[in-house]
């Protein structure tokens, strides 16, 4: 049986979903090969090359960054799941100025986007709030702060529904970044160097996640189980409502990246953090999509 290591960067729905459906789903062994799910949360990249990533946003930074020729073979959203959460008194994007947010460091895929965000609702991140960066964990924190006011805002990831929070809590959803900014930030990459393009093991991966996105868009009831069973605090109908909002729409199997979205959103990441872009064409290889030839 042929081996491979499949690192997430993150935690949550966001991250694990795909590859969580195509493991417990036996859709990696149907392909012949065994995957080892990795946390890669705290590996640098020099160790994350040796194997495939999941997440696009920090293997895109570690290509502009680090010069490793990552490589995307396969996107299963373009939708950032992270959210603005504010307190019982922040009540909309504007209400953050002078506030404190908690967030992920600005120079993080989540921080970077964040930032974007904000800018787009004329918020200069470093000037108009109170940034408290700090690592992000599962968010429970964030929430014991919302609670005891040291913060009035968090910037929460989907290891928990924002809604269901907002409501048992008092609080307030402020945005979707998936609705401000679009980004291919999970999927499967590699670093050719290291893993051919061509190689059986990796193309078996990509064909399991494939067949884990088209699980997720026919069987809504199955993909419902697999929502509730990440986010178990919430009914059956919640989880249902989440997976309506979040997943059914917009994590769909055989993307294709137009070059144009993806190339403006590159630039829009590299300028936040100062580094010189990238071609989308490049990165999102063997994704974009390309007129038929004449």
């Amino acid at each position: 049986m042929l081996t491979i290591d499949l690192a997430y960067v993150g935690r949550g729905i966001h991250e694990e979903l795909v590859a969580h459906v195509a493991d417990q789903e036996g859709y990696f062994e149907d392909e012949g090969v065994h995957v080892a799910i990795r946390d890669g949360i705290a590996w640098p990249a020099e160790r994350l090359r040796r194997g495939a990533v999941i997440g696009l946003g920090r293997t895109l930074l570690s290509r502009m960054s680090d010069g490793i020729g990552w490589t995307v073979l396969s996107v299963s959203t373009d939708r950032p799941l992270f959210w603005f959460l504010g307190n019982a008194e922040v009540n909309s994007m504007t209400d953050l100025r002078g506030r404190r947010l908690a967030v992920h460091a600005p120079d993080s895929p989540p921080g970077a986007f964040a930032r974007i965000v904000l800018r787009k609702h004329g918020l200069d991140p470093d000037h108009d709030l109170h940034c408290v960066v700090r690592h992000p964990g599962d968010y429970q924190m964030d929430l014991r702060r919302l609670r005891d006011g040291s913060i009035d805002a968090a910037y929460v990831g989907s290891t928990l529904s924002p809604e269901q929070v907002a409501d048992e809590e008092g609080f307030h959803v402020l945005a979707w970044v998936g609705d401000h900014f679009q980004i291919p930030t999970v999927g499967v990459a590699v670093d050719p160097a290291h893993t051919p393009l061509d190689s059986p093991a990796l193309q078996g991966v990509v064909r399991a996640n494939q067949r884990a996105l088209r699980t997720l868009a026919e069987q809504p009831g199955r993909a419902v189980d697999y929502v509730a069973w990440f986010l178990d605090r919430l009914t059956r109908e919640e989880a249902h409502r989440y997976y309506d909002r979040y997943v059914r729409p917009y994590f769909v199997p055989d993307r294709r990246i137009d070059p144009g979205a993806g190339q403006r959103a590159i630039d829009a990441v590299a300028h936040e953090l100062g580094v010189a872009a990238i071609a989308a064409a490049d990165f999102y290889h063997q994704c974009v999509s390309r007129a038929p030839a004449p």
